[in-house]
């Protein structure tokens, strides 16, 4: 039985802001304020996998992931403006730094296939490619922070490694597995056949959003988004 929605987002938000670097990047990522963000992805997703495997010492992520939505200026100028912004307050943080508005423009060519534009950042992370990793985060203006979790966060919690099946190829998905030594890092990690999604859901069906209050992309990259 899974555990109701606002725990795991309560436990998240816990283990956010007990991290100096995912605070910190928030904080970066509010003050310079693209349209529509979130940070999100695997930074997320190591976070929480770390701590569920006791990591006294965790890796530190290779970078943060940064996507915002902005439908009125889709050209790549737009993406390095936000990218030397929030580098220039924070240069250590590896940034990684996606306008989800335009993902369609270049997509077929580095996939080839023709995808829908996206309608918001919500709608972007609810395409990414495990259901550990669709999850975005952002800091409001009140100190809370907002989680949206199209996939919910069952599997981030329960260690599992899911593909999600809105975008991501079966062989994309065994690709990214291999690539991030996902068994060898977190071997309490159960990783799923890319065919594995019980039949009567949909893939991310819905929207979670919750609040928990507290008392450029430089290269087309060879895999997805901003996952």
């Amino acid at each position: 039985m899974s555990e109701p929605l606002d725990d795991f987002t309560s436990r998240l938000t816990k283990l956010v802001r007990s991290s100096p670097l995912l605070m910190r990047a928030l904080r970066v990522a509010r003050t310079v304020d693209a349209p529509d963000w979130f940070i999100g992805g695997t930074v997320i997703r190591d976070r929480v996998w770390d701590h569920l495997h006791s990591s006294a010492q965790p890796r530190p992520s290779r970078d943060v992931d940064l996507a915002f939505f902005d439908p009125c200026s889709l050209e790549g100028e737009r993406e390095l403006r936000v990218q030397r912004e929030v580098s220039a307050q924070a240069p250590d943080i590896c940034w990684e730094v996606t306008n989800q508005a335009s993902v369609h423009l270049w997509y077929p060519q580095v996939f080839g296939v023709e995808v829908e534009p996206l309608t918001s950042c919500a709608d972007a992370v609810a395409t990414w490619p495990e259901t550990a990793t669709a999850i975005g985060i952002r800091l409001l203006g009140d100190d809370s922070i907002e989680v949206v979790a199209p996939c919910g966060l069952d599997d981030l919690f329960g260690l599992i490694c899911r593909r999600n099946p809105r975008r991501v190829t079966e062989e994309q998905y065994r690709r990214r597995v291999d690539s991030k030594q996902i068994a060898r890092r977190w071997p309490r990690v159960r990783v799923l056949d890319p065919l594995d999604w019980p039949k009567s859901q949909t893939p991310c069906p819905a929207l979670f959003k919750r609040r928990a209050s507290r008392a450029g992309r430089r290269s087309i990259r060879a895999e997805l988004g901003a996952a």
